[in-house]
């Protein structure tokens, strides 16, 4: 902890008046946070309760007991210089020789989100919630507009009126929500369209010359690429992914580890061989780890000053327009294009790459071997 720069949080304590109540030293709060996050313990109020039953809480926190609320409130506090300081650390490894960005593995798990996948609701859903919301809302209007001129011919006009009713209130609060939700999904569906606009493999203007021949790899990327803004042209009018009122930022996503679909985030780290010490940590709204190749490499640089030789990933990275990046240039990237063992002879699954790239790596690794792909 001596080697870490504390400076950012120290400057939060720092009063030229010299007023406010002694607080908890920051170092002790900060190395309280590591220990516990290091060893996955992320509760507050687990953390102080540690420091009373278990005996490395309590030697960090040189037996004092900060509550829960002043750990949650430290932690809120100082949040971007707390995560400064896993660039510090790495940087510490590096010096120590625990780095060596030789062979650098990447891997994705899904973190359950504070939410259920009972509370994510379809576009179309949202549609015919709007319209029985809109009708009650028009319904109720009609009622109290009744009501008034009743009360105005019961009271006489001027007299103070009454709060909103509260059946009125909830449902013009709840079809606002309603709308809300709706228009995120139209406008995450209109930005996917110009995003694959953006990123489309150039096409050559006119008709090609009988006697050319267009590279194979080039003509496979550019029908990849049309049918995917085919998809995305037809989810602009009624998209398909659903909406979470109590966790907006989730997304519904397969767990291969849990066997079913959950409400959560897809969190993406990338380790050194050398001493499986963690480069980089990344968090995501991607279903898939399929496009994270690129992310996870410029996450690495940014952590660690330099490029690794050698990227490592599993086959749900495989991704042709990835491998293809220049973010990726200059570095030797591994990703099998198999998911499953497949024996020699064997026919490929229906689902399989078939393209140069994919074709290339079988015959460079065995077909039992399935484990790897080589991009140079």
């Amino acid at each position: 902890m001596n080697e870490l720069d504390l400076s950012a949080i120290y400057a939060e304590y720092e009063r030229k008046d010299g007023r406010g109540l002694s607080a908890y030293h920051p170092l002790l709060l900060t190395r309280l946070l590591l220990y516990g996050y290091c060893i996955g313990v992320t509760s507050s109020r687990r953390i102080e309760r540690a420091t009373y039953d278990d005996v490395a809480f309590r030697y960090l926190a040189a037996d004092q007991h900060p509550d829960h609320d002043t750990i949650a409130k430290f932690r809120r506090q100082h949040l971007t210089a707390l995560a400064a300081l896993f660039v510090q650390a790495l940087k510490l490894c590096q010096k120590a020789g625990l780095v060596k960005l030789g062979n650098v593995a990447i891997d994705g798990t899904k973190i359950l989100a504070n939410a259920s996948t009972r509370r994510s609701v379809g576009y179309k859903k949202l549609s015919e919630r709007e319209e029985y919301w809109q009708e009650t809302v028009d319904r109720l209007l009609a009622e109290a507009e009744r009501t008034d001129e009743q009360e105005d011919q019961r009271y006489g006009k001027g007299q103070p009126a009454d709060p909103l009713p509260a059946e009125l209130a909830y449902a013009k609060s709840r079809l606002q929500k309603l709308r809300q939700a709706r228009a995120e999904l139209e406008r995450e569906a209109k930005q996917r369209v110009e995003e694959l606009q953006r990123i489309a493999p150039p096409r050559k203007r006119g008709r090609p010359r009988r006697d050319a021949n267009a590279p194979a790899q080039d003509s496979a990327e550019q029908k990849k690429a049309k049918k995917q803004l085919q998809r995305a042209r037809k989810k602009v009018a009624e998209p398909s992914r659903q909406y979470n009122f109590v966790d907006p930022d989730s997304r519904v996503m397969h767990d291969n580890a849990r066997k079913c679909f959950i409400q959560g985030y897809n969190a993406q780290a990338a380790a050194d061989s050398h001493a499986q010490v963690i480069v980089a940590a990344e968090g995501t709204q991607e279903t898939t780890d399929r496009q994270q190749l690129v992310p996870m490499a410029n996450a690495i640089r940014q952590a660690t000053g330099s490029s690794p030789e050698i990227v490592v990933a599993d086959a749900s990275y495989w991704d042709t327009t990835s491998l293809h990046d220049p973010a990726l240039e200059g570095i030797q990237v591994l990703v099998c294009p198999d998911s499953k063992p497949r024996p020699p002879g064997a026919p490929l699954p229906a689902s399989a790459p078939k393209n140069a790239d994919a074709v290339r790596i079988r015959q460079t690794v065995p077909a039992a071997g399935f484990g790897d792909g080589i991009r140079q």
